[in-house]
């Protein structure tokens, strides 16, 4: 939380300190709107502060973001959100300036989301036994926006490229094309967090784009992929596959029958390329596996313990 406080403004930044630790410890998100109330959303609740955010605010933690040059983030206002330290993104919402009928940039700021990134090691460990077999499986983790998705993902990523000795697990080399900084929290190309030391990463790269230079420089035995959905990911996915590389890769929908609906997804299943589906919500806790699937969609019976991430 250090990255995100020393960005906030001060006023921003006291209200939030005195916030109970326990609420403090489950933030998920801090929403900061222009005349609005500050909201903080913890364990899926929101709690609206006494607090009226001011123009001001918005500045100051404008300025803060862009290291008071908007220049340095002009990539980051067209693509509508800045990743700071840590991995903690902070989306945006104004005024959307167009060219040639594509977004140019964001302008008049009005709206602020920033998502807390926590690592949670050993997140995934319960799902080794039904991914790995002598080799990793094609895997798809499928779950709606914040329901752990990406904390799986980060801490399979781990496993792979670390290892696992008293199970006879090899480390073996990742490659990892972090679009929107999430996966690795990368600042100036290094990771903030915990990836183990095989991994190689592509930082704010295009999913599509990134998995073909990783396959083409990088020889990775795993790719792992955050949040595909485009078609240009479906055709690179299909090829990284055929080059005969591990996918690991997330996806947003409720089920694997949802997702199966969507033109683009549905091309890569109709390869029958994965051979694990695993369902995600948020259950007590973000990261709860609700169902395994193996390559025909036939669920898996979970032992104990692997329903929990």
């Amino acid at each position: 939380m250090d990255s995100v406080l020393s960005i906030l403004p001060r006023n921003i930044g006291e209200q939030l300190k005195v916030l109970p630790p326990a609420l403090q410890d489950s933030m998920e998100e801090i929403r900061i709107r222009i005349a609005r109330p500050l909201e903080v959303i913890a364990g899926g609740v929101p709690y609206f502060l006494p607090y009226l955010v001011s123009n001001e605010d918005s500045f100051q933690l404008l300025n803060a973001l862009s290291q008071f040059s908007l220049y340095t983030i002009e990539e980051e206002l067209r693509r509508g959100y800045v990743t700071i330290e840590g991995g903690h993104r902070v989306g945006l919402a104004g005024k959307v300036v167009l060219e040639n009928s594509s977004v140019k940039a964001i302008r008049d700021i009005s709206s602020y989301n920033i998502r807390i990134a926590r690592q949670k090691i050993g997140a995934a460990e319960s799902l080794v036994p039904y991914l790995f077999d002598g080799n990793w499986k094609h895997t798809l983790l499928i779950g709606a926006p914040q329901t752990g998705k990406t904390t799986l993902l980060r801490d399979i990523a781990r496993i792979v490229s670390t290892g696992i000795d008293s199970k006879g697990i090899v480390s073996r080399k990742v490659g990892i094309v972090d679009e929107r900084s999430e996966i690795a929290g990368c600042v100036r190309g290094i990771p903030q967090l915990e990836l183990g030391p095989r991994v190689d990463i592509l930082d704010s790269c295009p999913k599509a784009e990134g998995m073909m230079m990783l396959i083409r420089s990088m020889s990775p035995d795993v790719l792992v992929v955050d949040e595909i959905g485009r078609r240009e990911d479906t055709e690179a996915v299909l090829e990284a596959a055929n080059a005969g590389i591990k996918l690991i890769i997330t996806t947003h929908g409720n089920s694997l029958e949802e997702i199966n609906k969507r033109p683009i997804i549905q091309k890569i299943l109709d390869q029958h390329i994965f051979e694990r589906f695993i369902e995600i919500t948020r259950g007590a806790n973000p990261g709860t596996i609700s169902t395994i699937r193996d390559a025909a969609g036939k669920k898996i019976r979970l032992e104990a313990g692997a329903a929990h991430a």
